[in-house]
């Protein structure tokens, strides 16, 4: 049997078929089973306020102890005042890096790399 860890690395094409509870429930699914996921094109932050409440509500003592999220941010960002007061469209994060919080350690995040550390489940 080959021992580490599973990276499921999603296609932006994919994950813009599906809602955004079907990303949440995938991604939980997932990172519960012990995997890291990348996704090509992140969430909305909207869709990452979901993740994070939905994952504290799964989290259980000596069980599923949550995720460490890591991520690019969007092209561009956010201009400022008038790109809010206009109702600009914000773009997703570039890259996300999703998984188990006791078995995925960020260790750097710079301007286009991020460094990260994976250990097999225990």
């Amino acid at each position: 049997m080959i021992q580490g860890v599973q990276i499921d690395m999603l296609s932006a094409d994919r994950l813009s078929k599906m809602t955004s509870y079907e990303k949440i429930r995938l991604i939980l699914d997932d990172v519960r089973q012990g995997c890291v996921v990348v996704l090509e094109q992140g969430l909305t932050p909207e869709e990452q306020g979901k993740l994070l409440e939905t994952t504290m509500m799964e989290i259980t003592p000596g069980g599923f102890s949550g995720i460490e999220i890591e991520t690019y941010p969007s092209v561009g960002g956010d201009k400022g005042f008038f790109t809010k007061v206009f109702g600009k469209k914000s773009n997703a994060p570039r890259l996300m890096v999703i998984g188990p919080v006791d078995q995925l350690k960020m260790l750097s995040r710079e301007k286009d790399r991020l460094i990260a550390w994976a250990s097999a489940a225990q």
